[in-house]
């Protein structure tokens, strides 16, 4: 096992213990919840902050940009943990299956 999915193996095991997991919520709500995490980032963004800038609160706990980001990304191994998907592997194949595309996938605008 690698890195990743050792994260994705830790990630997980915090949101059982913090309760996360005592009802599991239905796989659109999990996917909400990463769709609010991205929501997050850019509202900082429309506040005028940088994405490289975090910032702290009184309690500590970091802002910003790159914070939503990595609740986004946290969300995501979560469910992996959750779903038993190896993300490790599958980011993998994704990114050299991305080396074969055509350029802008083809022509996409965006």
């Amino acid at each position: 096992m690698g890195k990743i999915n050792d994260m994705v193996k830790d990630v997980h095991k915090t949101a059982v213990q913090h309760g996360w997991w005592d009802k599991p919520s239905e796989f659109g709500t999990l996917i909400a919840l990463c769709h609010s995490e991205l929501s997050e980032a850019l509202e900082e963004y429309r506040k005028g902050k940088e994405p490289t800038e975090t910032y702290y609160r009184e309690d500590g706990k970091p802002e910003g940009i790159p914070s939503e980001l990595a609740d986004t990304v946290i969300r995501i191994m979560d469910m992996c943990g959750y779903y038993g998907i190896d993300l490790e592997a599958m980011l993998v194949e994704k990114a050299e299956f991305n080396k074969s595309r055509s350029y802008r996938h083809g022509g996409k605008k965006i």
